[in-house]
This record gives C-alpha cells, structure tokens and sequence, in this order.
C-alpha cells in the first residue's frame, strides 16, 4: 500500500515529484474559474438573495418532483431498484464540476480503484459555479467517460442557481418548467423575483453531442428526481436534496420517513453534512423534525450518513444509542479545498480527537494555506511554513501529538501565521495576535477559491464502498496530482461498519 500523508511529507504530495498526466484527460482550452470575477459573483447571486428574501427551493422541487410524476418518469416514492449482487463495490464523490486541473486530477485514481465498481454517486455540486446545463459537456461528461458504469447524483446549492434546469435536464431528462406564478408586488418573493438568476437554456444538441461520451449501455443511468432512494443489493441508498440554504421541504420530509422504514441497512447521503467541522448540523425539515432525527431512529437501521458541500474529507464515528453511525463528509472530488486546520479539538456527539479523521490532515491545510496567503499578499517570508512546521504548530495550539514523526520546534513565527490563518487554540487564555485572515469563513469564497491552486498537491479525495450482506468498507482516497498517487492512490481513511443479519422484510 502506497504512503498516505499520514505516513510522510511524500505521501502528502509535498516533495518534488512526478506530475500526473491528468492534463491529458483535458480539453484543449480550458476556464479556470475565478470566483474574484464580479461577473461569477454575481451569476452566483441566488443563494445570498434566498438568505434575504426566502428560499423558493422547497416549492420549486416539488414542482420539478410533480412534473415527472406527471409525465410517468417518477412513480412511487422515487425508488431505483437494481439488479446489484449481495457482494459488489461503488464509488462517492462530492463537489465537481469546476472543469479544471483539480477536477480532472480526480479521475486516474477514480477510474482505478473503480474499476468493476457497480456505479458511482455524486453527492453536491455537480457543477460550478451556477450549474447550468450548457457546463456538463466539460465539467461532467468528458471527466467521466471512461468510468464504465452508471453515475447518480443529489444536488448542491450550485446546482440550484439555475433553478436546477440543467441537473433535471442531464440525470432525469426532465424538460423546463413553465413560469411559476407572479409574486404579490412589493412581497418579499417579488423583490426577491428582481433580482433573482434566470436558468440559461440548456443546448440540447451540445448536450446530445455530449452524451455521446458516456453512451455505452453499461453507463446508462436514470433516476426519477432530485431525491430517490436506490435498492442496491442489500443495503438502500437514500439521496436528499438540500437545496441552497441546508434544509428540507415538509414534502421531502415525509418522503424521506415512508422511505427510511424497514430493517434493510441504509446509508444517507446528502448535500450537507450532518456534523463538519466540529460540529453538529442535524438538517432542519420543514414543518418540524430534523434528518438526523429520522437517521438516528433505530427503527430505520442507518450506518452511515456522507455528506458533500465542504472540499474535503471528515469522519465522525458517533455512538447512538449503544451502536455506531458513521458521519462521513466527502466533498474533496474536484472543487477548491475548504481548510480542514480551522477545526477545532474535536469534542462532539461523543467523538472526541482521537475518534476523528480528516484529509487534509490539520498540518498540511495550514501548509497549503500559509504558502497560498503568502503568494497572494507577496510575503512568502513571513507566511510560508513547510509542513512539519505546520504540523507542529497546530498540534501545540491544539494540544495533540503530530500525526507525522517531524521536528516539534515551535517558532514565534510559526504561532503568529497559525494565529493569522484561523488555527484554533485549546487554552482559553486569548491569541496575543488578534488579526484573522479568512480562510474558511463567508470570505473564503472568494479569496480561496480565486488563488492560484493549479498546481500539485491538490488535497482531493473519492470514497470506494465495498459491500457484502455482512459488512461495509468504507475507503478514503487521496487525488494529489502526481503521478505516483494516480497509478497508486493513497489511502487516508478505512473502516468497516458491520451490518445486522438479514431479517425478512417489513
């Protein structure tokens, strides 16, 4: 098994190396997109404006959900039954489509460790920066087509700017929906309505002309909606929609409960993770209720929850009642890196730091960050610090052992970027240094996302789930842009949740 950055600095991805040939995989011009852009910014409006004005997403998926029901493409409760054998392997990954080198540096490790895995999941935005249909081509379709098996997908917020036009159009073959109604002037839908992004008209003969790459019939994928459960082999899927603030609608609600009955194990994946970054998220359903209520109902048999929407990689193992959920995020699949070192010493649901794991681990996040702040402000003096500094510094703030074996000499230079760049402390006396660069915070989304990150190591991540009637493995993978890691991807995460003995069904 190759090195993982938990074994070495090589393994992080952080010595001079090999690059990969992940470039050979792309177009011959590619975008790379620039959320310091004001025009991307302002393409991305909806999200703040449903923040202000209210969020439209609960009506309009139920709209989308009716739509399909009518034209006979959705029946039931949205279910995808399959033909999976009790023993069989899929791939996960979250937050894709920017279509740039990070994204398509996924794919060599992805296509080898998912080699005769049944299909893949996509857990959140499926593309950037707004979603539009007219995006696949380069950001969907051409990453994967090679991945010789059928991929299904929930979406993110992203994919809701546009309305959701372009995911409905791509994974159901939905056509547009007509006008929603005239809000009452001067309400909080009409300003909102002034404002709001209108979907583009997704070209349907680039389109076409796309689907082309992912044509075979082994690729042939279809589900009935935004949400859908999956019967595969002997666990069930169940894919919820959380919109673009975090929550569900009262409709979604009482479908994801009629669905979450039944002794056979399941696994919710979701658009936004139920515990991140040290924290516990439970997923507000409208009317009353939370997700996390109905997946910690033992009546359901859940053993996992993956969430999407934050670029990296965390695992929560938390004890429910005498048995194990396994909240999981994974949302490294190609998207810019959210920090991982502004997670503070992790005390929640029980898990405590020794229970938790992360990718990037702490140390090389603020490495990454450090070397970015320190190109974009040109104070590469000050600001740099190689990984084992990194290293030792968030483990002194934090009051742990570094991972990697490195020199544990802390500098006053070190303790000021790591204060500067958000590393929390365990003491409760305060920082000497008051002064906070955003890092994973509302700033973050511009500052991070517009810096130069085209280069390895890239810090991205897929998940392999090997399942049998009696036990899933569940693997972490790195995709850091080199090319010993494409032909040998590391692993920074594995873990196995055994599963009850099959009883008959309800």
């Amino acid at each position: 098994m190759p090195a993982s950055s938990r074994d070495s600095s090589a393994g992080a991805g952080w010595q001079d190396q090999e690059p990969g040939r992940y470039r050979e995989l792309m177009p011959p011009r590619v975008v790379e997109l620039s959320w310091l852009n004001p025009a991307t910014l302002w393409r991305a409006r909806n999200g703040p404006l449903a923040s202000i004005f209210g969020d439209p997403t609960g009506t309009d998926r139920q709209r989308w959900v009716g739509a399909q029901t009518e034209r006979g493409a959705a029946e039931g409760d949205l279910v995808i039954t399959r033909d999976d054998p009790d023993t069989f392997s899929f791939m996960l990954l979250g937050d894709t489509g920017e279509g740039d080198g990070p994204q398509y540096a996924v794919v060599p490790g992805l296509l080898k460790e998912g080699a005769g895995t049944r299909y893949a999941v996509v857990c959140s935005d499926v593309i950037y920066p707004v979603g539009t249909g007219n995006d696949y081509p380069t950001k969907f379709f051409r990453p994967y087509r090679d991945y010789d098996a059928p991929i299904y997908a929930i979406p993110g917020n992203h994919d809701w700017y546009d309305g959701l036009t372009g995911f409905m159009r791509v994974f159901c073959r939905a056509p547009a929906l007509p006008p929603a109604a005239r809000a009452r002037p001067l309400s909080a839908a009409w300003w909102r309505g002034l404002l709001w992004a209108r979907p583009d008209t997704p070209d349907d003969a680039l389109l076409d002309q796309a689907r082309q790459m992912r044509s075979a019939p082994a690729q042939a994928a279809s589900q009935p909606g935004p949400y859908w459960a999956m019967d595969s082999g002997p666990i069930r899927i169940i894919g919820i929609d959380t919109g673009l603030l975090g929550d569900i609608d009262r409709e979604q609600g009482e479908w994801l409960r009629r669905v979450a009955r039944g002794p056979r194990p399941k696994i919710l994946v979701t658009g936004s993770p139920i515990y991140v970054d040290g924290e516990h998220h439970p997923c507000a359903i409208a009317g009353g209720g939370t997700v996390d209520e109905v997946v910690r109902d033992p009546a359901h048999h859940f053993v996992a929850a993956i969430g999407g929407d934050i670029h990296n990689y965390q695992h929560y193992p938390v004890d429910v009642g005498g048995r194990r959920i396994e909240y999981v995020v994974s949302g490294g699949g190609g998207a810019f890196m959210h920090a991982t070192h502004t997670i503070p010493r992790v005390s929640v649901g029980g898990v405590g730091e020794d229970d938790f794991r992360c990718y990037p681990m702490r140390g090389d996040s603020l490495a990454f960050y450090s070397r970015l702040y320190g190109r974009r402000l040109r104070l590469r003096r000050l600001f740099d610090l190689t990984p084992d500094q990194a290293s030792a510094v968030v483990a002194h703030r934090l009051g742990t052992t570094p991972v990697r074996a490195s020199d544990r000499t802390v500098t006053l230079r070190a303790r000021f970027v790591a204060s500067v760049l958000g590393v929390a402390s365990h003491r409760r006396r305060r920082s000497r240094f008051r002064l906070r660069l955003p890092v994973r915070r509302t700033l973050t989304q511009v500052l991070s996302p517009g810096s130069a990150t085209y280069s390895p190591p890239f810090f991205k991540n897929f998940l392999r789930l090997d399942v049998t009637p009696e036990a899933i493995r569940i693997r972490c993978y790195a995709a850091t842009g080199l090319r010993a890691h494409e032909l040998d991807p590391p692993v920074e995460d594995d873990f196995t949740i055994p599963l009850p003995p099959a009883t008959p069904a309800a």
